[in-house]
């Protein structure tokens, strides 16, 4: 049974990247201009361009001149498979995968640390709020928690900066690390990139963490009064049992079905972000990217968000069939 749920899932999740690396193709060509023309109006701006010069633009980044659609489709896809997602122009001439997997893991650190300690708080804060709904806890944290979720991103960052790094000096201003420091597992650079991510990573929990909070209060009140936790509390079984192995079991599963969508709205999100803290991740290469209309490189970034939300998604899918019997029966 387990099986053939599972053979389904994959199925769905590989049409699934499929269609997104299709319209991460589509989409930039779809859009007027194209990376060559980009190129050589710069180059026009510094004096007259030859025909043998634009001749070659358009060969190495593709333009009016270029292979036919299904051609480059063919070529994009074989690229796909090994690696290769071109030359970068904001970069050039560095390889668009070696400029992405230099962020990726900044981002991946930054926001994956994050986004879990956001859940987790959210969570278990929700869960004892919600288990007395209208009790002092929840009367203190429900107000204070929807009044947080309304501050956007980029404000609570610039917050944060101006306080903790600009007036007290208690942490740097921006980048991901010393610029002194090799990047490696020895301790002293561990310490400065844990130093830079402490701002960056506090906005984004700050600003996360009252969703999750919401949402498992919200469940945790309604699930409070099910029939079988009225039973487990007749039975005399401890209220923390109760709260851990009944009803906040049950509560959390819409927010574990919906933790791998939030990755991709944190990244979104984490733009603005990294833009204020000048923090050297996906976000800050995407900004470069719109800036220098590098589109080999907005096409890769765009798909490895959703390839990552893709992923995550089918983690989070078969994690949820394993802690709800009722999705396997209805599977199968």
């Amino acid at each position: 049974m387990w099986g053939s749920v599972l053979l389904k899932r994959i199925a769905f999740y590989l049409v699934a990247a499929w269609a997104a690396a299709t319209l991460n193709f589509l989409l930039p060509r779809l859009m007027p201009g194209d990376p060559a023309s980009a190129i050589l109006l710069k180059m026009s701006e510094l004096g007259p361009v030859t025909p043998d010069r634009v001749q070659l633009v358009h060969r190495l980044f593709g333009g009016a001149h270029s292979e036919p659609l299904w051609r480059q489709y063919v070529s994009y896809l074989g690229g796909l498979f090994h690696g290769d997602f071109g030359l970068s122009l904001a970069f050039y001439p560095t390889p668009v995968s070696t400029v992405v997997r230099s962020g990726f893991l900044w981002s991946v650190l930054l926001l994956g640390v994050s986004t879990v300690i956001a859940f987790v708080i959210g969570t278990v804060l929700g869960a004892l709020a919600g288990r007395r709904p209208g009790g002092w806890l929840d009367t203190v944290i429900s107000p204070l928690s929807i009044f947080v979720h309304s501050l956007p991103y980029f404000w609570a960052a610039l917050i944060l900066v101006y306080v903790f790094a600009f007036r007290l000096d208690w942490f740097p201003l921006s980048g991901g690390a010393r610029p002194d420091l090799a990047p490696g597992f020895d301790p002293q650079f561990i310490s400065s990139a844990v130093t830079h991510a402490l701002l960056p990573a506090a906005t984004i929990v700050l600003t996360s963490i009252s969703g999750w909070l919401i949402h498992m209060r919200n469940m945790m009140a309604s699930v409070v009064n099910e029939d079988y936790v009225l039973l487990a509390r007749a039975k005399g079984l401890s209220e923390t049992r109760v709260t851990t192995a009944y009803a906040a079991r049950n509560a959390v599963l819409p927010s574990v079905s919906s933790f791998a969508v939030s990755i991709g709205l944190v990244v979104g999100g984490s733009l603005l972000t990294e833009m204020v803290f000048n923090y050297p991740g996906l976000g800050s290469l995407l900004n470069q990217a719109i800036l220098n209309l590098d589109y080999p490189l907005m096409q890769a970034l765009f798909l490895v968000i959703s390839m990552t939300v893709l992923v995550a998604n089918f983690v989070m899918d078969c994690l949820y069939v394993l802690l709800d019997p009722r999705t396997r029966e209805a599977a199968s």
